[in-house]
């Protein structure tokens, strides 16, 4: 089964190219995932159909209403915020590894 994973973030310009990276990097682990982002506006709707969640640094603010989401949703799923360094040098093999982590992958 492909583990699906969401970034949340402002407005999903820089964090689509920290998916295409975060792909990268889980197609040379030879993982089965799909990464996607979506702006905090639209990655609450999608709550139902995810594994884990990463909120992009500016959105930190966030976490306690996606973690209600999560709750209200009767979910389990994983949530946290990328660290600001391995956002700003969209270090796409750290923040994948990062919600490897989270997944207990």
């Amino acid at each position: 089964m492909k583990t699906r994973i969401m970034l949340i973030c402002a407005a999903g310009m820089s964090t689509s190219l920290l998916v295409t990276k975060m792909e990268k990097a889980a197609k040379e682990a030879g993982d089965d995932v799909e990464i996607f982002a979506l702006p905090l506006s639209e990655g609450g709707k999608m709550i139902n159909t995810v594994d884990c969640v990463l909120l992009g640094p500016q959105v930190r603010y966030a976490k306690s209403e996606v973690e209600k989401l999560i709750e209200e949703a009767g979910k389990d799923i994983p949530l946290d915020v990328i660290e600001m360094k391995d956002y700003g040098m969209m270090n796409g093999k750290a923040v994948y590894e990062f919600a490897k982590k989270l997944l207990n992958k």
